[in-house]
């Protein structure tokens, strides 16, 4: 048995209430061999979203009736604190499924270290069905330290800036063609929604501490700003670079004039109208149904077309734990459910992107039908994941600590923070 630990920062950072966590992956190379060979039942975990309940239960009922001795049974990931704190103890427990869909990329390389997730580059011709369904580009993004993928990239959520066009009217802005492109643009927006009263804040992020926030306000940002770098290149982080200085200083302006809200709200700021703006991605479509909504790209500090801004995507991916008795079935279930048949009903059921390099194109009578999803397609071609790794966690948490004194409490000169920040991030990454 090859035995993996946790250690109680690794296992705090992403909520799980112990000291250490203790893990052991079965077998040696051997066992793990021909565990990939064998077929029967398995099991799957699926997201609680109504939606994706409605595409998982649909895929289930497809595959099985075709598959007699090699059923799935399916259900929602188990009810914790997070996702990834159930998938984390049911490794220590050696009770996972065979397949979750729903695995968060940054919390990856801690089940991998944690001798939890299948090497899905092991399984022939594996690299070439996830490269040529994703687009080398993007698969690039979700390949661990060691070149292998122990993640398939399956959705993404592309978030971009939604407005609300009554909100707008009421300030007196055009609200068809609103001027949020550039920094000055966008703030000039936000103090005129503020100070004609339309609403009490321009914008309202989350400003609680959790290692993912840094998703949803400065890394898109930054994605955008700087042309599609990553937070960690070469193993050192990127943000001590004007584009970094720039993204934090515009959301320093946001909140030091108050533009935004500093403590956490209860309600959804963007549906009661509290916040004229939200950052968010196509699965905000059917749920802000009662508002009337457009949505435009994340700002850049010069104003860049939209066709060259990159964004985060929010994507969830797939993973296969080592636990699984039927790991073939399990490849076998993996493919089928990020067919291209299965991927037009996900988008159908669900308004996500399946990570497609073909998207647009293999499903243009879909996007033809819903407008609405059109520019999430497009932005979908252009986005920065969370880097993978063991230490991803905890070196989103160290970019949103910096974040949360500096940006939002606005303490201290921001260019000496941001400097010693991305020295902190580097460690935090490159710690053994």
């Amino acid at each position: 048995m090859q035995c993996r630990t946790w250690t109680a920062a690794a296992a705090a950072a992403i909520g799980i209430a112990a000291l250490t966590l203790s893990g052991c992956s079965g077998g040696g190379s051997g066992s793990a061999s021909d565990a990939m060979k064998k077929h029967g039942p398995i099991t799957i975990w699926y997201s609680n979203n109504e939606q994706e309940v409605a595409w998982g239960k649909a895929m289930v009922a497809a595959w099985n009736a075709d598959h007699p001795k090699e059923k799935i049974k399916a259900q929602e990931v188990p009810a914790g604190k997070s996702t990834e704190e159930v998938i984390g103890a049911a490794i220590t427990a050696g009770t996972t499924p065979c397949l979750v869909l729903n695995n968060l990329p940054a919390a990856t390389g801690q089940f991998q270290k944690q001798g939890g997730l299948v090497d899905l580059s092991k399984f022939p011709g594996a690299d070439k069905y996830i490269e040529d369904r994703s687009g080398k580009a993007v698969a690039d993004q979700y390949k661990s330290a060691d070149g292998d993928f122990y993640q398939m990239p399956w959705k993404s959520n592309p978030v971009m800036i939604f407005y609300n066009k009554t909100i707008f009217q009421k300030a007196g802005l055009d609200s068809e063609n609103p001027k949020l492109s550039t920094y000055a643009d966008f703030l000039a927006t936000a103090e005129k929604i503020k100070s004609s009263g339309a609403a009490p804040y321009a914008i309202y992020p989350s400003p609680t501490s959790e290692f993912f926030q840094p998703n949803f306000d400065f890394l898109p940002l930054y994605a955008a700003e700087s042309g599609g770098t990553p937070l960690i290149k070469n193993d050192k982080a990127t943000i001590n670079s004007q584009a970094g200085k720039d993204v934090a200083q515009f959301w320093k302006t946001i909140y030091s004039e108050g533009l935004a809200g500093k403590e956490p709200v209860q309600d959804d700021a963007f549906a009661s109208g509290k916040a004229a703006m939200a950052i968010v991605g196509p699965w905000a479509i059917p749920v802000y149904k009662s508002v009337k909504w457009g949505e435009v790209p994340v700002p850049t500090k010069d104003g860049k077309s939209p066709d060259q801004i990159y964004t985060f995507p929010d994507a969830k991916n797939i993973g296969m734990y080592t636990s699984c008795k039927n790991q073939g079935t399990a490849w076998d279930v993996l493919k089928f459910a990020t067919s291209e048949d299965q991927d037009g009903k996900l988008l159908q059921t669900t308004g996500q992107m399946p990570i497609r390099s073909d998207l647009q194109s293999t499903y243009a009578d879909y996007f033809a039908k819903n407008p609405a999803y059109k520019d999430f397609a497009s932005q979908a071609d252009r986005t920065v994941d969370d880097p993978t790794g063991p230490n991803t966690v905890a070196t989103l948490q160290a970019l949103r600590d910096f974040y949360t004194k500096a940006v939002i409490s606005g303490q201290g000169d921001l260019d000496s923070q941001l400097k010693d920040a991305s020295k902190q991030i580097t460690q935090t990454w490159t710690k053994k």
